[in-house]
């Protein structure tokens, strides 16, 4: 018989312990040929996702998930790279804003928040090589609740926020809370895939796999996009005036370099 979960009001002795972490990785690939072109990539990232930028993020995010912001800090850094923190405490959500804990969250980069009791991290990671020509940014995320709020339903917004090649996705709920019989409870949502939690346009975008481990309330899912458009992933002028043979080459070698960050190895 399957277990009433916290959505189906259960009375709680106290507080909601559960705490509810999610964690992401996100890269954005580029080619960029020349030593101009890696500097003006940095200089791109950089100004789109700086500090002030990505405070606004997670200030939506904040909101999405229904908490209050208590204090903010942030950081660019030299010569690339930003963090933001942002201490935030829990409330009611308006009525309007009522959504079934599988739906999937509004749509909404380097970024800490701090919830009372609870924590939100976004810090980015802007790279590139000389000798090959791929750049890559990668931000981190981490959103962990405590209480009734879930981070899951800012999923969607962050994804979209950062318009990702690769996304890829940790989500566990932790501990325990206590109804007032003295029975505890590990999750107070019904969750088979973060998958779940993910707007029909973003599934439709991305190519997804999954390894849950549902005895221990953690789930796993990889997204990489469908689409290839090389002309996405030049920096300067894109694919214009570039022979078959070049734009051939560049593909195969942008194709590898995402499979290799998608499946965390190194391929031939």
């Amino acid at each position: 018989m399957r277990q009433k979960t916290l959505n189906q009001k259960i009375r709680l002795h106290g507080f909601n312990n559960l705490t509810k972490s999610l964690s992401f990785n996100i890269y954005d690939i580029c080619y960029a040929s020349t030593e101009k072109e890696r500097q003006e990539y940095l200089e791109y990232i950089d100004e789109l996702y700086s500090a002030d930028r990505l405070t606004e993020i997670l200030t939506d995010v904040v909101d999405i998930i229904g908490a209050n912001v208590l204090n903010i800090a942030r950081q660019d850094y030299d010569p690339q790279g930003a963090s933001v923190t942002i201490l935030i405490a829990e409330h009611e959500m308006p009525p309007k804003e009522e959504v079934t804990a599988a739906c999937p969250g509004p749509l909404k980069d380097s970024v800490v928040a701090h919830l009372d009791k609870s924590h939100v991290t976004v810090h980015t990671y802007p790279e590139s090589h000389p000798d090959n020509g791929i750049s890559t940014f990668r931000a981190d995320i981490d959103v962990s609740t405590c209480g009734l709020i879930s981070p899951l339903k800012a999923l969607n917004h962050l994804i979209h926020a950062f318009e990702s090649d690769i996304v890829i996705m940790d989500y566990r709920v932790r501990g325990f809370t206590r109804d007032i019989d003295g029975k505890k409870h590990y999750i107070d949502h019904d969750i088979t895939s973060i998958q779940d939690y993910l707007s029909d346009d973003t599934k439709d975008a991305y190519q997804m796999i999954d390894v849950n481990v549902f005895q221990e309330k953690t789930f796993h899912t990889k997204m990489v996009l469908n689409q290839f458009d090389l002309d996405n992933y030049l920096f300067g002028e894109g694919v214009k005036g570039l022979p078959q043979t070049d734009r051939d080459l560049l593909e195969k070698r942008l194709r590898k370099e995402i499979m290799e960050i998608f499946y965390s190895k190194n391929m031939p």
